[in-house]
């Protein structure tokens, strides 16, 4: 039995007993946590399905087990750790100390440690992987999740998350390394270690200069009129997004007060997620107004993502989906490059990413002006470590995004970064007002250049694993034939299908799928005759199906109205003929 000398994760193990409590003790202690490639994510408190010292101890052990047999030089390259402002008084759990247990584990190993003094954004830690030429990076966050959780993220050498096999390797490694190492418990020492570094002030002024690179209207930010409010939702962005916006000599944006200071409580919001649309931001909408402000940007707790709201002419808000983001951002990493780099032939080393259930907007810019766009499989990871792929080989990424407000706008971090984001956001937003042209307008104009893009993503909540793995089948064997699958939907006829589960994928030649596939979640693409684009697919960490649809029109066609009917039209037929919820017994999303 290993014992966690922590006495507070101690006496609520007690109490549970006491009261007799056994299916929370049961939830405790009966399954450990599984590493998978987001590393680990899950509440705070006693036993070994939650994140406390015990598992944090072990985890790391595990993990610095597994890096010592990939890297004969680990001890002297070294590893970095950063934190975020989590904290869980009951269970005596933080990021902070939690990072200290993580950096003891390290130091008795002989690994040298740059254990960050303060918190981070998230970005920090790929940034300085990179910079610093490590072996490995761990975040302690659970970014955008409930107040209760916390979170263990982890870098690989190359500056991005890790992607399989190494997250099966580090669990098998952690089962291995389940008790404690003798200095596991003795942070004291640890933090007085010669092997500790502390990298805060360096990454923090490298950092600021890299993202400059991204900065080509200082003139124009410095005298611009533009008022733009920042949330950092009560978590670690205020001072990182002031600094950023210094670094492009842009006015500092006004900050929410009452969500300005970094508090584990995050009391003023039901959910920490700026993904949650207008909830989130009431009170920056409130300062948005008083101050005459008619931008609002957004980070979430661990600032590595980013939401953008403009005020429109009506008084309304408009909080841009992450696929609008992605467009207005593409559009505008491509412009700037096209300014420094105006010899034709240059464009064809050039490179942008998006997820496979993001918009397809970037492919249509793609297309049009000459560049290559590329998918991943969903999550950053897959775009970061195609990014270093393509950067090894002298191309240019400029940019790759996520519909889940995820920007990679500097190929200094090879992961999502807000706040980078927020700064050339800030920029792009002054360059347009001295043109007289809101974000809103943007927008307009890359769709009625490139073609419009309307998405449409919701999600069902089913419990049932059972039921998840039926309604695929379904579509596998449709009409009871073994891989077959549905030629129409409710009248919208299917063009081609990708099968990323089974690896089936009927636009390639072979009928072979281009992307990795993984039998372990499910996941299929519909395209349609009409140039819509519909992905069903499991999450990974929520008892959902999710859909993800899209209507790319071609240019020209600008009829926004018919278009929009049209993608509801189609979104009624998936539902329908696909999900089929009265017979599954779906719960749609709560409104």
């Amino acid at each position: 039995m290993h014992r966690n000398t922590n006495p507070k994760t101690a006496a609520l193990v007690k109490a549970l007993v006491k009261e007799g409590a056994l299916e929370q003790l049961r939830r405790c202690f009966s399954s450990r946590m599984v590493f998978g490639t987001a590393g680990l994510r899950a509440a705070m408190g006693p036993g070994v399905s939650c994140m406390n010292d015990l598992t944090i101890i072990q985890t790391t052990q595990g993990f610095c087990g597994y890096l010592e047999q990939c890297f004969p030089d680990l001890k002297e390259r070294g590893v970095v750790i950063g934190y975020d402002a989590r904290a869980h008084p009951a269970s005596g759990g933080s990021s902070k100390r939690f990072a200290s247990l993580a950096a003891a584990a390290f130091t008795s190993r002989g690994v040298p440690v740059h254990l960050f003094s303060d918190i981070t954004p998230t970005p920090f830690v790929p940034f300085a992987v990179s910079h610093l030429g490590l072996c490995a990076g761990v975040m302690v966050t659970a970014s955008h999740n409930p107040k209760e959780d916390n979170g263990y993220k982890v870098y690989w050498d190359n500056g991005a998350q890790i992607v399989p096999p190494h997250d099966k390797g580090i669990a098998q490694a952690i089962e291995e390394n389940l008790e404690p190492w003798p200095q596991a418990w003795d942070t004291e020492e640890a933090l007085s270690s010669p092997l500790l570094k502390d990298p805060y002030q360096d990454i923090h002024k490298q950092y600021f200069k890299a993202i400059q690179q991204h900065c080509h209207h200082r003139d124009i930010n410095k005298s611009s009129e533009v008022k733009i409010v920042h949330t950092s939702v009560h978590g670690v962005g205020h001072t990182f997004v002031q600094a950023a916006f210094k670094a492009f000599d842009l006015r500092p944006p006004f900050a929410v007060e009452e969500q300005k200071d970094p508090d584990p409580e995050f009391p003023t919001v039901k959910y920490p997620n700026p993904e949650e649309g207008k909830g989130v931001l009431t009170l920056s909408f409130a300062l948005a107004d008083r101050e005459g402000a008619s931008v609002v940007l957004a980070n979430d707790p661990d600032a590595d993502r980013l939401a953008i709201a403009e005020k429109q002419k009506s008084g309304q808000w408009r909080v841009f989906t992450g696929n609008e983001l992605g467009a207005l951002l593409g559009w505008w990493m491509f412009r700037c490059w096209k300014k420094q780099n105006p010899e034709p032939a240059a464009v064809k080393s050039v490179y942008m990413l998006a997820s496979t259930v993001s918009s397809k907007i970037l492919r249509a810019i793609a297309l049009k002006e000459g560049f290559h766009f590329e998918e991943t499989l969903t999550g950053f990871k897959w775009m970061g470590n195609r990014a270093k792929e393509l950067l090894k080989n002298g191309k240019s990424v400029l940019f790759a995004f996520e519909e889940a407000i995820g920007y990679m706008c500097s190929p200094c971090v090879l992961d999502k970064d807000g706040v980078s984001a927020a700064a050339i956001a800030g920029e792009m937003t002054s360059y347009l007002a001295a043109e007289d042209i809101s974000l809103s307008q943007q927008l307009t104009s890359i769709y009625e250049e490139y073609g419009y893009h309307i998405t449409k993503n919701s999600y069902f909540i089913c419990h049932d694993q059972e039921v998840i793995r039926s309604l695929f089948q379904r579509l596998r064997n449709h009409g009871d034939q073994k891989d077959s699958y549905p030629s129409e939907c409710g009248g919208f006829s299917v063009t081609s299908v990708r099968d990323l589960t089974t690896g089936h994928d009927s636009s390639q030649p072979d009928n072979k799928a281009v992307l990795p596939t993984s039998s372990s979640s499910q996941m299929i693409t519909f395209s349609f005759s009409n140039g819509g684009v519909a992905t069903l697919r499991t999450s990974g960490t929520e008892p959902k199906i999710k859909y993800y649809t899209e209507l790319c029109a071609a240019p020209g066609n600008s009829d926004v109205e018919q278009l929009q009917k049209e993608l509801d039209n189609l979104v009624d037929a998936l539902v329908e003929h696909f999900f089929e919820p009265e017979k599954n017994k779906l719960q749609p999303k709560p409104e």
